[in-house]
C-alpha cells in the first residue's frame, strides 16, 4: 500500500503521461501523414530546439525578452504594491483612484499596446511598459484584499496597547498582507511573460516574439513550437523562483493548506 502510494506521488506518473501524449503525438503525425506544417512531430521540435539552443542567435533574443519580462514584473510589482497600500489605507484614494484603475483594466492590453509603442518607440522600453501595465493589477488587488484581510482583534489589541499605527501596520496588516502579495507575484511573473511576447508581436526589432513571427511567416513549425517550449519553460523556471522565495520570506505559512486564493 505504502509503495504504490510512493509510485503515485512521485514522478512516475508525470513522467508515463508525457510518454503517453508525446509517444502517441509522433505516432499519429507519421501513421496519419499529417503534414508538418500542420502539426510538427515531437523529433522535429527536440531538433529545432537543440539547433536554437546553439545558436548565437537566439541566445540574443533570448537575453532581450528575459530583460523585458524582468524589468516589466520589477515596475509593475512596484507601482501594483505601493499603489495598493495608498488605496488599501485611505479611502478617499480608494473613492479617486481605484474605479479608474478598474476601469483601465478591463481594456484590452492588445488594443491598448499599439499605443505604447507608437509613444515609447519600437525599442525595449515600450515592451517593458506593455509588461508593467499587465504585472501591475495582480499585485494591487492582491495588496488591498491582502491589507484589509488583517484580523480585527489583533488590530485592535495593538490599539489598545498605544501602539502607533506604523506598528500596526508592520506587526499585523503587513503580516497578513504578505501572502496574498506574494499569490499576485506569482500570478504577475507569469502575465509578464505574456505581456512582452504581446508587445513584441505589435512591434519589434529583436526578442523571442519578433523571432516567433519570423518562424511563422516561414511556416517553420518546428521551430514555432520550439520558442513557444522555451516560453513555457521560462514561465516554470520564474514561477519556481517566487515560490522558492515565498517559502523563504513566509516560512510560517503551510502553503498546502493555508495559501490564500489568486485573483
Amino acid at each position: 500500500m505504502t509503495r504504490g502510494r510512493s509510485l503515485t506521488a512521485g514522478p512516475v506518473l508525470p513522467v508515463l503521461m508525457a510518454v503517453l501524449v508525446f509517444g502517441g503525438w509522433e505516432a499519429a503525425v507519421h501513421l496519419l501523414s499529417i503534414s508538418k506544417i500542420v502539426l510538427p512531430p515531437p523529433s522535429a521540435i527536440v531538433v529545432a530546439l537543440w539547433e536554437a539552443v546553439g545558436s548565437a542567435e537566439f541566445h540574443w533574443h533570448l537575453l532581450i525578452t528575459l530583460w523585458e519580462i524582468v524589468a516589466g514584473f520589477a515596475l509593475g510589482s512596484l507601482g501594483g504594491l505601493a499603489l495598493g497600500f495608498i488605496v488599501a489605507l485611505s479611502p478617499l484614494a480608494e473613492r479617486l483612484v481605484y474605479p479608474y484603475i478598474v476601469a483601465f483594466q478591463t481594456l484590452p492590453k492588445v488594443a491598448v499596446a499599439p499605443i505604447i509603442v507608437i509613444w515609447f518607440g519600437y525599442g525595449l522600453s515600450s515592451k517593458i511598459i506593455i509588461t508593467a501595465t499587465i504585472a501591475f493589477f495582480p499585485l494591487l488587488a492582491n495588496t488591498i484584499m491582502g491589507l484589509r484581510a488583517a484580523p480585527a482583534d489583533q488590530i485592535e489589541m495593538l490599539v489598545s496597547c498605544t501602539a502607533t499605527r506604523w506598528q500596526v501596520f508592520r506587526m499585523v496588516r503587513m503580516m497578513a498582507a504578505l501572502p496574498y502579495i506574494f499569490v499576485g507575484l506569482d500570478v504577475a511573473i507569469v502575465l509578464s511573460v505574456i505581456g512582452a511576447i504581446v508587445g513584441e508581436f505589435v512591434g519589434a526589432k529583436a526578442g523571442l516574439g519578433f523571432l516567433l513571427m519570423q518562424k511563422n511567416f516561414n511556416f517553420d513549425m518546428a521551430g514555432t513550437f520550439a520558442i513557444l517550449v522555451v516560453l513555457s519553460l521560462i514561465g516554470v523556471v520564474l514561477h519556481a523562483i517566487v515560490q522558492a522565495v515565498q517559502r523563504r520570506v513566509i516560512f510560517w505559512m503551510d502553503t498546502a493548506g493555508d495559501r490564500p486564493v489568486s485573483l
